[in-house]
C-alpha cells in the first residue's frame, strides 16, 4: 500500500515582541480561534492552544508537508495582520523573532494538553523565562542566552 503515515506531535512556543503583555483577555479567545483556523487551513490538527499576555503555546498534530518554521511564520504573520486590522486596536502588535518547537510522544499528549490549557495557573508559580529555559534544558537543547527571546529587562 502506497502512502505517507505520520504521527508527529509538536509543542510550539513563541513570544510577543519585547515580551510586552499585549494579548488582552478581551480578545485572547478570538486570537486563539484565529490561530486555530490558520493551523487547520494548513492541514495540521490543533490539540491545544493558550495565549498568555506575553507568549503563546500551541500543541498540534503536524503534517510533514509543512516545516515548523513555515508554519510558525504563517501563524505569526497572519495573526499579526488580523490583530492590526481587528476592532481590538492592536496596531503596534508584533511577535518576537524565533520560537521553540518541542516534540512529544503519543503517551505524553494528555499531559501536554493539560499543561497548555492550565497556563494561567502555571504562571502563578513560574515566569515565562523560567519556563522556557526549563523546557530547553529538559529537552537537552543547547542554547546561548544572547540569542534567546529579548526579555523585558533587555529593552
Amino acid at each position: 500500500m502506497a502512502g505517507t503515515f505520520t504521527q508527529i506531535h509538536v509543542h510550539l512556543v513563541f513570544a510577543v515582541h519585547g515580551r510586552q503583555s499585549l494579548i488582552q483577555e478581551l480578545f485572547r479567545e478570538a486570537l486563539q480561534m484565529y490561530i486555530t483556523g490558520i493551523v487547520q487551513a494548513r492541514n495540521h490538527k490543533m490539540l491545544a492552544i493558550y495565549c498568555m499576555p506575553d507568549h503563546t503555546h500551541i500543541f498540534l498534530g503536524k503534517r510533514p508537508s509543512q516545516s515548523e518554521s513555515d508554519l510558525v511564520r504563517d501563524i505569526k504573520s497572519n495573526a499579526s495582520k488580523w490583530l492590526h486590522e481587528s476592532e481590538f486596536g492592536c496596531r503596534q502588535f508584533a511577535w518576537q523573532d524565533g520560537y521553540g518547537a518541542f516534540s512529544h510522544s503519543t503517551s505524553q499528549v494528555p499531559q501536554v494538553i493539560n499543561y497548555i490549557l492550565n497556563q494561567k495557573e502555571h504562571h502563578r508559580k513560574k515566569t515565562f523565562q523560567e519556563e522556557y529555559i526549563g523546557m530547553l534544558k529538559d529537552f537537552g537543547i543547547e542554547y546561548d542566552e544572547r540569542y534567546l527571546f529579548k526579555w523585558i529587562t533587555d529593552q
